[in-house]
Order: structure tokens, then sequence, then C-alpha cells
């Protein structure tokens, strides 16, 4: 008798819509193959070597950049005034600073920078009375080393190589005093708007320290102020990053061109008090003050201090002064800027060179200071942006 539904129904009998065989494989769903993209079609004004594409690109955006630049430095051109005196502001802020907040732990705040601000403004008024002091100390006996000296430069141009005659040496005096006269009114002039400059120096100044009192007491302050009164929520972190690596660069900056300056005066000092050159101490506060122009500034100082040297000590001591300026340029180029300067700046001298001059063309003495420092912290905000945030 035949067993119905039992094991042995047949091969191709009770298999299910599920059912495995064993030894077959389980059924597989085809698929029509995909069809590749199609070419997207590059209009004939589009086509074109791909460099070029991205040179354009480029160009367009470095010239909006450009525009930008440009008219910020317009308008900071016509409030030269001001935006000489708040980076002079900035410059006294980022100096007095570590001496405020030392100061505001022992006292309070408003005293600490009352204090700070008195306490340097006595120190460089101590220090430009002392070295009026001095002009006026040695001027009578500097007017007759500088007539020698002048005596001496005559009878050096007499012999080889220059072999100038006394005639010659007349009509080139006689040419300068005719040019003096003749040019007096321009002279004139000239002196009134140099009064003129006097009165905006002294302006300057008045609003720099002004507006250093308000840095140095409250900054952080109106930096938050301006961060959340002009800018969204969501630019505020972006902007205190920018704003962090700006003024680090900035103070770092400036406390090292400090350092670096006081030593450059200090070695030359030395220098010049050794070899009994006149005007000692006011050539060496001159030499204080060029070396706030990187790379140009210090021997343009001592190729000042070389003339008087000339006139007052004769062409020997004038020789020492002139190897002085290749001695202290190695030592500032090779050991003072990479060892002060490195944590703060990281410029190559190609781009301060550069930086200088383009300053100097654009803004004259003013724009060569300020060159440097405004190179050094564009490229420290840029470098703050492309990180990410922590």
């Amino acid at each position: 008798m035949a067993q119905t539904g039992g094991p042995a129904a047949g091969p191709g009998r009770g298999r299910g819509k599920g059912a495995v065989v064993l030894g077959s494989r389980p059924p597989r769903s085809v698929r029509a193959p995909r069809r590749a993209p199609a070419a997207r079609q590059v209009p004939e004004a589009e086509r074109t070597v791909p460099w070029l594409r991205v040179a354009a690109a480029y160009a367009w955006r470095l010239i909006l950049v450009g525009i930008a630049v440009y008219g910020v430095f317009t308008v900071l051109g016509r409030f030269q005034l001001v935006a000489a005196s708040l980076f002079l502001a900035l410059v006294i802020t980022s100096v007095l600073r570590p001496l405020t907040d030392l100061l505001s732990r022992r006292m309070p705040r408003p005293l600490g920078v009352a204090l700070s601000l008195i306490g340097s403004l006595l120190l460089l008024f101590s220090l430009l009375a002392l070295v009026g002091e001095a002009v006026a100390g040695e001027s009578a006996k500097l007017a007759g080393e500088f007539r020698g000296g002048f005596r001496q430069i005559e009878s050096w141009l007499e012999r080889p190589p220059f072999r100038l005659s006394q005639r010659r040496l007349s009509e080139l005096q006689h040419q300068v005093t005719s040019y003096l006269s003749a040019h007096r009114s321009r002279l004139f002039s000239s002196a009134v708007s140099g009064l003129g400059r006097v009165v905006e120096v002294v302006t300057g100044g008045a609003l720099a320290l002004f507006s250093s009192v308000f840095f140095l007491h409250s900054g952080e302050k109106l930096w938050c102020w301006a961060s959340e009164s002009l800018l969204p929520h969501a630019a505020q972190p972006v902007w205190n990053r920018a704003g962090r690596a700006a003024w680090h660069t900035f103070a770092g900056y400036t406390r090292g061109i400090i350092i670096v300056a006081a030593t450059n005066a200090v070695l030359v000092g030395i220098a010049l008090f050794l070899l009994r050159v006149p005007l000692a101490l006011p050539l060496t506060l001159l030499e204080f003050f060029a070396t706030f122009v990187p790379l140009i500034g210090s021997p343009i100082a001592l190729a000042v201090a070389t003339v008087v040297a000339l006139a007052g000590r004769g062409p020997f001591t004038a020789a020492a002064v002139l190897l002085l300026i290749v001695v202290i340029g190695q030592f500032e180029g090779h050991v003072l800027h990479p060892l002060v300067m490195s944590w703060a700046v990281r410029l190559h001298p190609l781009v301060i060179a550069v930086s200088v001059i383009a300053g100097s063309i654009v803004a004259g003495v003013i724009g060569a200071v300020v060159a440097v420092p405004f190179v050094s912290v564009a490229w420290a905000v840029l470098q703050a942006l492309r990180r990410a945030p922590p």
C-alpha cells in the first residue's frame, strides 16, 4: 500500500517555494546591468586647459582681495593720524600690559594702569632730558671738532684718489651757500609745515595715550562688546580665535623688537663711547628708535654715526664705526632675531624686506614701521583660521 506524503515522493515532487535541495545553489535575482552616466557636454566656451581654469579662478579672487586691501589702506590713509595713534596705543598696551597685570594683583586696576603709564612717561622724559643736556654740554666743543673735522675731510679729498683742488672745494661750498640763499623761502615754508607736523605729533601722542588707558584697563571688555554687538553668534568663535592669534603675534613682535633695539643700542653706545665719538648718547638713542624699521633702520642710524665720527674724529674712527655696521648687522640677523623673534614672528627675510619697502612706498616712515607687524598679524590670523578649532 502506497504511503502518501512520505519522504520518497520523487525528486521533482513536494518541493515547496522555499525548499532547498542538497547540492543545489540558492536562487538569485537577475538584475539588469547599470548604464554608465552619460558624459556631461562641456560647452565650447569652457573647453580649455585645466591649469588655465584654476589660474583664472584664483586670479579673480586675488583681484577682489587686492581691491579690499586697497580700500582699507585708502581709508587708513585718509585717517592716517588716527590709525597711527591707535597703532601706538596698541604698542604701549603690549609693552605695559605685563607690568599692569602685576601691579593689579596688589592694588586696584585703575591705580595699576596709572602707575605703569606715569612711570613709563617719567622714564621717557628723563631719557630725553639726559640727551638734551648731553647735546647742550658738548655743543661748544662739538663745533670746534666739526670745524677741524671738515678741514681734515677737505685735506683728505685733496689727496689721491679724489684729487679735488682747493678751488673746486670752494666752488662746492659757494654752490651750497647760494642754494640755501636762493631757496630760503622754500626752506622757511618747510620749517613752518614742520611746526604743523609737530602739532600733529603731539595730538596723535595724546590720542594714543588716551586710548592706551582704556586698552590697559578694560581691553577684554571692549573686545567682547565689539564681538557681541557687531557679529552674529555663529561667527563669534572664529572672530575670537583670529583675535587671540593676532594679539599674541603683535604683542610678541613688539616686545621682541624692543629687546632687539635695546640690545643694539647698548652695543652701539659702548662702541661709540670707547671710540670717543661726539654725541655718543644721542646716536645711541637714534640707533634704538631706528631698529624699529627692520633691516634698514640700524644701518641708516650707524651711517649717521659714521658721518659724525668722520667729522669729529677723523677717517680711522669713521672706518671703525663703518666696521661696526657690519658686525651689528651680522649679530642682529644671525643671533638676536632668531633667538628673540622666532617664537613670535615666522617670516622669511625676503618677505620682511619686501614688506618694509612696500610700506615705505605707501606711507613713508610710518608705513615702514607698521609693515612687518601688519604682515605678521595677517599671516598669524590666516594660520589660525586654517586650523580646525579645538
